[in-house]
């Protein structure tokens, strides 16, 4: 299933801390099991980070949350393509009809 991941900077940290979270992502890949659609940084501070991505179970995003939690609130919510979104909206509408 296709997720989206929203990282938002912790209130509070200071400079080093966000500087460090550079140095710290160039070292880390995401855990097994995920299939990265695409990560995005933004020149905000809400989000900062988003990152789009599919896996199949919880235990990948936990381990993201987990690993991140420390400088970023997150949230994880589930997304879909345009295309997915109009076929399975086409198919709410029909059964909404009858």
């Amino acid at each position: 299933m296709l997720y989206t991941m929203l990282l938002s900077w912790k209130p509070g940290l200071d400079r080093q801390q966000m500087d460090e979270a550079l140095v710290r992502r160039s070292r880390w890949s995401y855990p097994q099991g995920t299939k990265v659609v695409g990560e995005y940084w933004l020149g905000t501070h809400s989000p900062a980070v988003v990152s789009v991505f599919e896996v199949s179970d919880f235990a990948p995003i936990m381990e993201m949350q987990m690993t991140w939690e420390d400088l970023f609130d997150i949230v994880v919510v589930p997304s879909t393509t345009p295309e997915e979104g109009l076929r399975i909206g086409g198919e709410i509408l029909q059964r909404r009809s009858r």
